[in-house]
């Protein structure tokens, strides 16, 4: 519940800062008005809104700060009480107190092999290759 209330103050405000920088006038604005660009036909009059944009983006960025900060202490505090899924199985593997195989029950009787036919002595005699010529001995 915090973590969500955290995102969407550090959102909220996120998108309050890129409004009001947005809003407020470069520096290269007010060298246009000494040549009739018309800064006094402002809202808020030829200076009112540089100071009332400034400090509402000021707070914003301190509200910001604040919330980034707790937002990460809240995220590494449930880090470290949390486990992976791995870590969980292999925990209730651990408690677990079901034994592999149960002593009560006999174990299976052995599967017997049958045995391997004997060795048929023309088979492993060399064959001569199929063009009826045989190697030369070395």
């Amino acid at each position: 519940m915090l973590y969500t209330t955290l995102m969407l103050v550090l959102v909220f405000c996120a998108i309050c800062i890129v409004v009001l920088v947005l809003l407020q006038r470069g520096k290269g604005a007010d060298a246009g008005a000494g040549f009739g660009a018309g800064a006094s036909g402002t809202i808020f009059g030829a200076r009112g809104a540089t100071t009332a944009l400034s400090r509402a983006t000021a707070v914003l960025a301190g509200i910001f700060m604040i919330t980034c900060l707790l937002l990460s202490y809240v995220v590494t505090r449930s880090a470290t009480t949390q486990q992976s899924e791995l870590d969980r199985i292999a925990e209730e593997a651990r408690r677990s107190s079901v034994p592999v195989a149960p002593a009560s029950l006999p174990a299976p009787p052995p599967v017997p092999v049958p045995a391997a036919p004997a060795a048929d002595p023309a088979a492993t005699e060399p064959t001569a290759p199929a063009g009826g010529t045989t190697p030369p001995a070395n």
